[in-house]
């Protein structure tokens, strides 16, 4: 046995044994349903197999080429970002009950895990102001997709309005989606850096099922929910609100403004950046769509001798209930994730949230001050949290590297979705010091200047 593994292959034996038993010569034979015209002919052109720790060796020094936040201040939001993460977290979501849970079927198993999830909603409910959410998604983009079929089943309409103000990667993510039911997808025109309300009341109709808008946008601005509330019911549509957690903390609850569904990401709570992933998504609802939430819902309860319990008490896959009764085919949570977030919602507490989310307003309003003093045009003109658009006098694209080599992660090109490749989407979180805000704004001057001469 060679040490270049740390598992047990199958030895020469094992596989001669394995195969008398299947009655078949050789491996080939396994396959000999599949038409030779479609089998691989020849070798991958891939590289030869390394032994372990030679492979694991090349990976670290791949790895170690990336460019990361603990190495270089970071401005790039965009629907990751850079936030503090109390130590306790990693602590909890590490100790092995949690770590190595499943799905909790058997409650009389699994009272840990049903009460942190339980725990999850219920801050999740205080924060968005709904009546319930479920015990977590995938991520946001997901969630919010999920939340527009939600609508167009309870509605039986056939189309949803989506501002180009939401996040790009979730608008394509709606679109994938939309094509299994079918229903049609349009989006919603902008007025500057927020949903254009007269464009909108006119391109809703008796067919729109749901109105969709990010809270804050994907720009940072902060919509007016209330005034997008009286368009949609005016049609009898329901207000689908993607909303960043963190900021909830600060800005009215999506819930005392209309709203109808609220979705969103956890990843500013508690998630690590971790290049993109994984995310965990919430999604909360009022109490008339309750039975049509994706996923499931963990409630709580009593036993036979008065005790206070947790249980899987709504579940609405197909795994669970009749297929032709599911509202989704979402399989699974992301359970370690959720409880990460509602740990450092605990650790931070209901003042601690409050204090976070107040540095990023007052940081972003900072740095968009000092950029306004340098002789750069501010996009925004309503009022944001901690994500602005900065006009460049030359392409995003022509500066990114060159941040990089003056120390600083610079923000997200909008050239990529929005065919403005001179404005760059700047996030400023409570991570960031003044220091590193004046500086990185000098460097992105000095870059400027130097890219017009």
């Amino acid at each position: 046995m060679t040490s270049t593994y740390r598992y047990l292959p199958d030895t020469a034996q094992d596989q001669k044994e394995m195969l008398a038993l299947l009655n078949v010569s050789s491996v080939d034979d396994l396959f000999s349903d599949v038409p030779e015209s479609i089998r691989l002919d020849g070798e991958l052109m891939i590289p030869e197999a390394l032994p372990e720790p030679l492979l694991w060796r090349q990976m670290q020094k791949m790895a170690g080429q990336n460019v990361n936040a603990n190495e270089l201040p970071m401005f790039l939001g965009a629907g990751t970002y850079d936030h503090y993460i109390p130590s306790v977290v990693n602590h909890m979501i590490s100790r092995s009950e949690f770590y190595t849970a499943y799905t909790p079927y058997q409650p009389e198993i699994s009272q840990g895990e049903l009460q942190a999830i339980f725990e999850f909603q219920t801050m999740v409910c205080e924060l968005t102001g709904m009546d319930v959410a479920n015990s977590s998604m995938y991520d946001g983009f997901t969630a919010l997709a999920e939340a527009a079929s939600l609508a167009v089943a309870h509605t039986k309409r056939q189309k949803v309005v989506v501002s180009r103000a939401v996040h790009p990667e979730s608008r394509a993510i709606l679109n994938t989606v939309a094509a299994g039911p079918d229903y049609a997808v349009e989006e919603a025109a902008l007025s500057a850096d927020v949903t254009d309300l007269d464009a909108l009341k006119q391109q809703i109709d008796s067919e729109t099922a749901a109105v969709i808008v990010q809270y804050p946008n994907f720009f940072g601005s902060i919509e007016d929910l209330k005034e997008i509330d009286v368009i949609a019911k005016e049609h009898g549509a329901l207000l689908v609100v993607s909303s960043n957690p963190l900021s909830l903390g600060l800005l009215q609850p999506p819930g005392k403004l209309g709203a109808d569904i609220v979705v969103g990401d956890m990843q500013p709570l508690g998630i690590p950046m971790a290049f993109g992933g994984p995310h965990c998504g919430y999604f909360a609802v009022t109490k008339k769509l309750m039975r049509k939430v994706p996923g499931r819902i963990v409630g709580q309860t009593t036993d036979d001798k008065g005790n206070r319990g947790f249980v899987l008490t709504l579940q609405a896959r197909e795994q669970h209930i009749r297929r032709d009764k599911a509202t989704s085919n979402i399989c699974s949570n992301q359970a370690l994730n959720a409880l990460a977030s509602a740990v450092c919602m605990t650790a931070l507490g209901k003042t601690g949230l409050r204090e976070m989310a107040q540095l990023n307003l007052e940081k972003a309003d900072y740095a968009a001050s000092v950029f306004k003093k340098k002789g750069f045009n501010v996009f925004n003109k309503s009022p944001f949290f901690n994500e602005f658009v900065v006009e460049l006098p030359c392409t995003t694209a022509n500066v990114e590297g060159k941040l990089i080599e003056k120390g600083f992660i610079g923000g997200f090109d909008l050239g990529v979705d929005y065919g403005e490749p001179a404005q760059m989407l700047v996030a400023v979180t409570e991570q960031r010091t003044r220091n590193e805000i004046d500086q990185f704004i000098e460097a992105l001057e000095a870059i400027t200047h130097d890219k017009l001469q």
